[in-house]
């Protein structure tokens, strides 16, 4: 028997039990249980002590740290199941149940931040260590306070939005997880999951005809999806013209931790470098020898389709070059893969993507759907480094672990990166093509594609101001931002209007624009990066330090402790140029390929 006639390993599912060892089983309810009397004891410590003052804040903030705790480890627990199994009736049961207990927690998070508001944050940092440790948070707390509603208006909020917002988002996930396709003409059907991984098929035929039957796919559920993005949409508007902010814009660069200057800078610096990404589309399409990239040939592989990476291989991979930087972040990785934290197979009901959330302690569980190749690989990477920062977070004081989206993506774009420079090191040309066009194809999603949903879903925010968008509508709204990013590099015919429908971000109802944090994530970890091959010496130590604290500060200051300037669209046009370095080497190594199949 050849190596080729061995079956794959199975790929793992996470370890669970050794949370609790079922759902519904005696020891979840008896942590569910304990949950809901911590709640109780935080409501009524917060009633007895939040007319005493400065004096009330210690017990008042240990209280409602143990309530949040808790109540993180359950959540995670459960959604667990509900992520990797959209058809568990029991699990989605329990996750709803537990979602009575969470907005009593967000209520009294509400009156809690509303309370700060009222105190003497000088005086109380001056009085109580505990809120000397906490001093960044309660400073934002303090400006948050300042665009709350009245406590029985945010009460109101937090309790309507569980047949709200977020009925309407889970409504999206299970519709989504559940779509079946049929793709071939005997009618075999494959979920929406599987027939989103053909993008990375290495036959165009079978790209275009999953294409094809994904946007039918889409068509067919369009009508709940579209009623849930104008609802959310519609309630997040509502809400953050009541709580006083501009925009819902507004909100979300707040709640992100940067200012408009900065937003701005990196957006504008963005747009400067989309000539250069559709420089790389053009390569990409010489490559595959067509005039023009269609929409599913963004994702074509362009070496051997990934027979190369193996689960067991990019495991092994990714410990060695995790090793070569730090030891910590190697038994990371290895505790990781030993102790079941991740999901990795990709089946019928599990949702689509990959994510990393934290668990308890330490811990965290990472969920991918992996394949064979490099773009897994180093989405595997990426998710081992948000785990990477959940560690460097677990001694932090629990209001201190709370990190905007803008700064959650430092340590996995960081440890992403260590992995594609190893494996370019290692690759022989055909190899280092591959992970380039691996690389810079998602670069592309994070600046190009990014740019497009950021357009989009401020379009949507201006235009639901007035009324619900109709099918039609959004459709020609994404339509219209796919072609401002895109501009020619991409055939206009093969455009997906449905991406509105695609991408679950959209349907958040507390995270609005969960898409710009993303390219500042990949921007600020490259600068990083190349900050690190400039100074290694001294950078490992401030690295940590700052991942540990990413939670007490906005982006700007934090920034500011490595030196680093995130208002200066020169910082962001510099960690473009690496991205257009790769796009060089990119473009040589496709007329080095042109000309040798031009003398075969």
């Amino acid at each position: 028997m050849n190596d080729a006639d061995v079956p794959a390993a199975p790929l793992p599912h996470w370890d669970m039990t050794a949370v609790f060892p079922a759902p519904g089983s005696a020891e979840y309810l008896a942590a569910e249980a304990s949950l809901i009397q911590v709640i109780d004891e935080a409501l009524v410590a917060f009633e007895r002590h939040s007319d005493l003052g400065l004096a009330a804040f210690e017990p008042a903030t240990v209280a409602l740290e143990r309530a949040l705790e808790q109540a993180r480890t359950i959540q995670a627990y459960i959604y667990a199941f509900v992520a990797t199994d959209s058809r568990d009736a029991q699990a989605q049961s329990l996750y709803s149940a537990l979602q009575q207990q969470v907005m009593r927690l967000t209520q009294l998070g509400t009156r809690y931040t509303a309370w700060i508001g009222t105190l003497d944050l000088a005086a109380l940092v001056a009085a109580s260590p505990m809120a000397a440790a906490r001093a960044g948070v309660l400073r934002r707390a303090q400006q948050r306070a300042a665009h709350q509603m009245s406590p029985d208006e945010e009460a109101l909020a937090a309790e309507l939005n569980l047949t709200g917002a977020l009925a309407w988002s889970q409504l999206h996930a299970t519709v989504t997880s559940q779509l079946s396709v049929a793709l071939d003409p005997d009618g075999r059907e494959l979920p929406m999951s599987a027939i989103r991984n053909l993008a990375g098929s290495a036959d165009r035929a079978v790209r275009r005809r999953a294409h094809e039957a994904e946007l039918a796919a889409w068509e067919r559920a369009a009508v709940p999806l579209a009623a849930a993005l104008n609802a959310i949409k519609g309630q997040v508007g509502v809400l953050a013209r009541r709580r006083g902010w501009e925009t819902p814009l507004a909100t979300s660069l707040f709640d992100n931790a940067i200012d408009a200057a900065t937003l701005d800078a990196m957006l504008q610096a963005a747009r400067e470098a989309f000539p250069d990404f559709r420089r790389y589309l053009r390569a990409k399409a010489r490559l595959l020898g067509v005039p023009q990239l269609a929409w599913y040939d963004v994702f074509a592989p362009v070496g051997d389709g990934g027979r190369g990476w193996p689960y067991a291989t990019a495991q092994a991979f990714i410990l060695e070059q995790f090793g070569q930087r730090s030891p910590r972040l190697r038994q990371l990785a290895e505790r990781a893969f030993a102790e079941g934290w991740i999901d990795a197979e990709p089946r019928a009901g599990k949702v689509d993507g990959a994510f990393c959330m934290r668990l308890r302690g330490t811990e965290s569980r990472i969920l991918a759907n992996y394949t064979p190749t490099i773009k897994s690989v180093l989405t595997l990477a990426h998710e081992l480094g948000h785990a990477y920062h959940n560690l460097n977070l677990a001694d932090q004081p629990l209001l201190n672990q709370e990190t905007p989206m803008t700064l959650a993506e430092t340590a996995s774009i960081f440890c992403e990166t260590i992995v594609r420079h190893a494996a370019l090191e290692r690759a022989d040309a055909d190899g280092q093509l591959e992970i380039l066009e691996a690389s810079l194809a998602g670069a592309t999603q994070v600046v190009i594609d990014i740019t497009s949903r950021f357009t989009f879903e401020r379009a949507v925010f201006d235009g639901r101001r007035s009324r619900a968008l109709s099918i039609a509508e959004l459709d020609q709204v994404m339509l219209a931002a796919q072609r401002d990013a895109y501009g020619d590099a991409i055939d206009d015919a093969t455009l997906h209007p449905k991406m509105w429908a695609v991408k679950g971000h959209y349907y958040s109802g507390s995270r609005s624009f969960y898409n710009y944090p993303y390219m500042f994530g990949l921007l600020f970890g490259l600068g990083l990066y190349a900050l690190r091959q400039q100074h290694p010496a001294s950078f490992d130590e401030r690295y940590d330090a700052l991942l540990a604290t990413t939670g007490t500060a906005d982006a700007a200051e934090l920034a500011q402790r490595m030196g680093i300037d995130i208002r200066s669209i020169d910082f962001w046009r510099a960690s473009l140029a690496l991205i257009r370095d790769d796009i060089d080497r990119f473009e040589a190594l496709v007329a080095q390929r042109t000309v040798a199949a031009a003398h075969e």
